[in-house]
């Protein structure tokens, strides 16, 4: 099977109206960094993690507004509950797989401890979100470990971001066929500025597949169940309450590609601002501050473009996937799993 493969707008498919940013990922975002580690060993191990830095500061002391927002909670989301109480991030914040969940908090104490100017840090609200790999990798071995979760959160970099089967996408299936890491970006015109959306998704779920409004084909039986973790980042400066609002919308985009959205499936979306006028600095977390950020009236066209990314980033992280074997944990049998075979619109 050839296995050069091509992001969705390569193909002829353009979701949506809003222009996508230099990279149509979320590093156009400034500030944001992302890295992965890869755990691609032997014939059991398909699995990794994936690092998402709003800023490549301190993080604990200059922490960003945020939202969170959930669909269907048939998932591990660590973190999520002072997200939701306080609408800020304090760390990075790490994918990976459902039985890793706790190494990626453990990494980011250690990433977070280790930082000048938080000697007297005593707690940490690691951010943690996961899907389940175990149809390709072999989730019960201790893998990703600390030090390699740590790799990915340290090698976090600006700049293109890696796509398909890697990182926390590593052994990720989605409609019956290979899932993984995918991202996109929206420029969006709000009262006379533009600003940047960004959104990275982990795909693991499953429904009938549907490519920019195409049925498309698929194994989808296999995989009624299933998550995905959609992180949105932007530098609009938007208050905690509208980016939950804005994590929210994006399970539009979700359901654009045809999820089935089951009893089964852990839906997370978390949406955060790297504007500076909003982030919380230790003197603006003394008391009172005035916090220009933008109003209820002008958000919509913010809502649109994360419908949009969302889309397109799923059907990034299938269409730049690659057909992996790998070893079913449940069945205890070896496991073959397709990427997605897409014809340019022009070939057909």
């Amino acid at each position: 099977m050839d296995q050069k493969r091509h992001r969705i707008r390569e193909l002829g498919f353009v979701p949506g109206h809003f222009e996508p940013g230099p990279l149509n990922a979320i590093t156009d975002v400034a500030g944001v960094r992302v890295g992965h580690i890869t755990c691609r060993e032997g014939e059991r191990t398909r699995t990794g993690a994936t690092a998402i830095l709003p800023h490549g500061g301190n993080l604990f002391q200059d922490k960003v507004p945020a939202g969170f927002a959930v669909l269907n909670g048939f998932g591990k989301f660590a973190g999520s509950t002072q997200i939701i109480e306080l609408g800020e991030i304090e760390t990075p914040i790490v994918l990976t797989n459902t039985l890793a969940v706790g190494r990626g908090i453990d990494a980011i104490i250690r990433h977070t401890l280790a930082q000048p100017g938080n000697e007297r840090v005593v707690s940490i609200n690691a951010v943690v979100g996961e899907t389940n790999d175990s149809r390709l990798n072999d989730i019960r071995a201790a893998r990703p470990s600390v030090d390699e979760i740590s790799q990915a959160i340290d090698g976090a970099l600006s700049g293109a971001v890696e796509e398909g089967a890697v990182g926390a996408g590593t052994g990720t299936v989605a409609f019956g066929l290979k899932g993984g890491i995918g991202t996109s970006s929206r420029l969006v015109p709000v009262g006379g500025e533009t600003y940047c959306l960004g959104v990275l998704v982990q795909s693991n779920y499953g429904g009938h597949l549907i490519v920019a409004g195409h049925d498309y084909e698929t194994l989808a039986e296999h995989d009624k169940d299933g998550s995905i973790v959609i992180v949105i980042a932007t530098d609009a400066p938007l208050c905690s309450r509208n980016l939950e609002r804005l994590a929210e919308r994006c399970f539009g985009g979700l359901a654009r590609t045809g999820a089935a959205l089951s009893n089964g499936s852990g839906d997370y979306a978390l949406a955060f601002s790297t504007a500076e006028t909003v982030r919380r600095t230790p003197e603006r977390r003394k008391g009172v501050s005035a916090v220009p950020s933008l109003s209820n009236d002008v958000v919509s066209p913010l809502f649109e473009a994360a419908i949009e990314a969302t889309e397109e980033a799923i059907l990034n992280s299938l269409a730049m996937a690659v057909e992996t074997r790998g070893f079913n944990a449940a069945t205890g049998k070896s496991s073959t799993v397709d990427a997605i075979s897409l014809r340019p619109l022009a070939d057909r």
